[in-house]
């Protein structure tokens, strides 16, 4: 937790650096000061969350092996307009190819629009949607893997019965959307089954931990909280504990970062899916140079991965 925290705290003041100095983003050079010289690779990030901060970090690792390369992040935090914004700013400048993990599935859309049409290879990471095949590549997992994943283990805990509440992230994200769907997906196979309560956190801890409450005092019974990533997950283990009712719930979560790996390794946090933060940081930084060389890419799947209980050790040793 303390590497997460100054590893976010590092973040955020480089782009509020960045932001008073009048630039879209902070710029990462390797090699020489001046930035003259070198292909420029642009990093539009849809915002910095605990799993974003581990794949940024991979990012910056691997971007250290180009040093013929100087990268441009921009947080859009969680805004598509700005996001957008970004995008522009990027091809003004004319960099030799782009990093997005985007903001909405609506206006990504018209992002890889405007970026095809400047001839500028792009690389879709993180999150992908309807329209991503004209991205250049992308790198990452497919979202509906998690939700199935996870439910399943869910539903096999519960012996295939039971109320549900779901606990959504930002309305309209691809995450949000397939994680969703694939929770319903394995619902819809165990008509004992039934959704109680649906609704979003925002990916947030607080969030999480507030509409847990409301849940709680609406007095209906609910046996299992599956949220759609971690952070949500542990906001509502803590409303759970607060109310004395964790040991009647199960709690699901996803991404498997390291506060929820120990909230699991505590026995308070029952299922998480590991999304591999790492592997998709390198791998986009990679795939877009390689675009920017004007060699060939292709899409890259980086799959989930159940964690339980028993495995916690293992997955707690990948940030180590």
């Amino acid at each position: 937790m303390k590497r997460s925290f100054v590893l976010i705290l590092s973040l955020v003041m480089s782009f509020m650096l960045a932001a008073c100095g009048g630039n879209e983003g902070a710029s990462s050079e390797g090699g020489s000061e001046s930035g003259e010289d070198k292909k420029v690779i642009g990093v539009s990030l849809q915002n910095i969350t605990e799993f974003r901060t581990y794949m940024i970090e991979a990012m910056e690792e691997e971007q250290e092996n180009h040093p013929d390369f100087e990268f441009i992040y921009s947080n859009a935090e969680n805004d598509s307009a700005k996001q957008m914004n970004q995008i522009e700013n990027f091809i003004a400048r004319g960099v030799d190819a782009i990093i997005l993990t985007p903001v909405d599935t609506v206006a990504a859309v018209d992002i890889l629009a405007k970026v095809n049409e400047a001839g500028i290879p792009i690389i879709v990471a993180n999150q992908t949607f309807d329209g991503v095949d004209k991205a250049s590549a992308y790198v990452g997992s497919e979202s509906i893997e998690a939700g199935i994943l996870q439910m399943e283990e869910v539903a096999e805990r519960l012996g295939g019965k039971g109320n549900i509440a779901i606990m959504e992230g930002q309305m309209g994200h691809e995450a949000q959307i397939m994680r969703t769907e694939g929770n319903k997906q394995i619902i819809e196979q165990n008509p004992d089954m039934e959704i109680v309560f649906q609704g979003t956190g925002n990916w947030n801890r607080d969030e999480g931990m507030t509409l847990m409450e409301n849940w709680i005092q609406s007095g209906k019974e609910i046996d299992a909280v599956v949220a759609n990533n971690d952070e949500m997950a542990i906001g509502a283990i803590l409303a759970l504990e607060a109310a004395g009712k964790l040991d009647e719930v199960l709690v699901a979560g996803v991404d498997a970062t390291p506060a929820a790996l120990q909230f699991m390794k505590d026995g308070k946090l029952s299922v998480t899916v590991f999304q591999d933060a790492r592997g998709q940081g390198i791998e986009s930084i990679r795939t877009a140079v390689k675009a920017a060389n004007g060699e060939e890419v292709e899409t890259m799947m980086v799959p989930f991965q159940l964690v339980v209980p028993e495995q916690v050790d293992d997955y707690i040793a990948k940030y180590e």
